[in-house]
């Protein structure tokens, strides 16, 4: 798979990310982060998508100093990030790519099931998108590691196992590739997900037909 740190896994990580429930104590920076996240990814366009995004990677630095011990806070602001990067496009976006990163690792060193394991599953997609030693710190064999954990610590979660087909898919082991997007296919609903829910059946089904 050709490294190209634009929209096309990175988009894959913001469609991720709209995920259950977080600790009381931040609950609140959690939400605001996640609804804004939400408006800008998808109702703004061009420079004042951008515009927004600066802002809300401002915003998501003052909520992490609010509440530094926040695995849910420090994942949101990788996604955040992670989501600008894809937004930004080229290799001038690795600098945040290398931002989130950070902000996933440190979440994981808090707390590495939080958010049903988003942060694995997210860290993971940034391995395999960016691009390799000496530009970046991408690597399929870290990605694929920390995709598999990603599944494991949600067996039956639609975003775990599509993320984990779509890989499998770039990595050509197309059979694998089908198994998991069926986990996903099957996944139970989510409340208060619909919209999510409907577009990521689009996506397996898109995927599955593309496999044939």
């Amino acid at each position: 798979m050709s490294k190209l740190l634009t929209g096309k896994m990175i988009g894959l990580l913001a469609a991720l990310l709209i995920v259950p429930a977080v600790n009381a104590d931040t609950s609140d920076d959690v939400r605001r982060l996640q609804n804004r996240w939400a408006e800008v990814n998808y109702q703004l366009i061009d420079d004042a998508q951008l515009d927004a995004f600066e802002q809300l990677v401002e915003d998501a630095e003052v909520a992490i100093q609010a509440a530094p011990n926040s695995a849910e806070v420090l994942i949101w602001s990788g996604i955040i990030k992670s989501t600008y990067a894809g937004a930004k496009g080229g290799l001038g976006a690795l600098a945040l790519a290398k931002a989130a990163k950070a902000d996933f690792e440190a979440a994981m060193d808090i707390d590495a099931d939080a958010l049903d394991g988003s942060a694995y599953t997210s860290l993971g997609i940034l391995y395999h998108s960016v691009p390799g030693w000496p530009v970046g710190f991408g690597s399929d064999k870290k990605a694929e590691q920390l995709l598999e954990t990603g599944v494991k610590s949600n067996p039956a979660g639609i975003d775990n196992n599509y993320f984990y087909a779509v890989f499998m898919a770039d990595e050509k082991k197309y059979d694998v590739a089908r198994e998991y997007f069926l986990k996903a296919q099957a996944a139970a609903p989510r409340p208060g997900r619909e919209l999510a829910d409907e577009g990521r059946q689009k996506e397996i089904a898109a995927a599955l037909a593309d496999l044939k």
